[in-house]
């Protein structure tokens, strides 16, 4: 079914990737008809690309100027955040709510005020490489379904993360952020689960401020762009139209 106008999809990887990541999840997008939009943040366009002096400031503003423009040139975008991008997400959200019609958290969420994602990093902190396989289980992130040719090109074309916006704590001041629909796919953490997680006192507390949020189970591991793209572009696409 092709979609008469519709809202460019704007889709924001998380750590150590570039708008690359979403390539499969894109095409089938685009064949639906569908606007998608992949985005590269500052400093994760090249090994070789500069990443001292980024800070979150230049990631946010590099995204906002994304949906800026998409919103123009239709309509209120659709902005979907993979993992460590819920921060980017928030952000968007708590400066321009007007400009998003939905935002969809993959395997990710919202922030709350003050939110700094590796306190632990140095000041003098240039970058964050990609961890190791056991590292990167060690702290929850799933590999499920992910196969050797699929860690191998993760690993090939995984660049280092800016350190700067790691380190920074997130400023948010619009409540109305909150109001903009919000659908949160469940790839590691069944939906259940991560309502309980929505009750206490820990990183997903902030899904509980939401006044429209829907959870949808993708049962699979935390990069579901490689594991199971098609269903994720299926699960995108159709939220895309509601």
């Amino acid at each position: 079914m092709t979609i008469s106008n519709p809202s460019a999809i704007i889709l924001v990887p998380g750590l150590w990737l570039g708008g690359w990541a979403w390539d499969e999840v894109a095409e089938r997008l685009a064949r639906g008809g569908l606007s998608p939009v992949p985005v590269t943040l500052p400093g994760l366009d090249s090994p070789t690309a500069r990443r001292d002096g980024i800070r979150l400031f230049d990631h946010v503003r590099a995204l906002l100027d994304v949906v800026r423009g998409a919103a123009g040139r239709s309509r209120p975008v659709v902005l979907v955040a993979h993992s460590g991008a819920g921060t980017l997400a928030t952000a968007i959200l708590d400066q321009a709510p007007d400009l998003v019609r939905r935002v969809v958290y993959v395997d990710s969420g919202p922030v709350a005020n003050g939110t700094i994602a590796r306190p632990d990093l140095d000041p003098t902190t240039v970058d964050v490489p990609l961890p190791t396989w056991d590292q990167l289980e060690a702290g929850g992130a799933s590999l499920a379904g992910l196969t050797q040719e699929m860690l191998q090109h993760f690993q090939e074309r995984a660049v280092p993360h800016p350190a700067g916006p790691l380190r920074e704590p997130i400023r948010l001041n619009n409540p109305e952020r909150n109001h903009v629909p919000a659908t949160v796919l469940c790839c590691s953490i069944p939906s259940e689960a991560l309502r309980h997680m929505a009750t206490g006192e820990g990183m997903f507390a902030p899904l509980a401020d939401l006044t429209d949020v829907r959870y949808t189970d993708l049962p699979t591991g935390h990069w579901p762009m490689w594991s199971a793209p098609d269903a994720l572009a299926d699960t995108i696409a159709k939220t895309a139209q509601d």
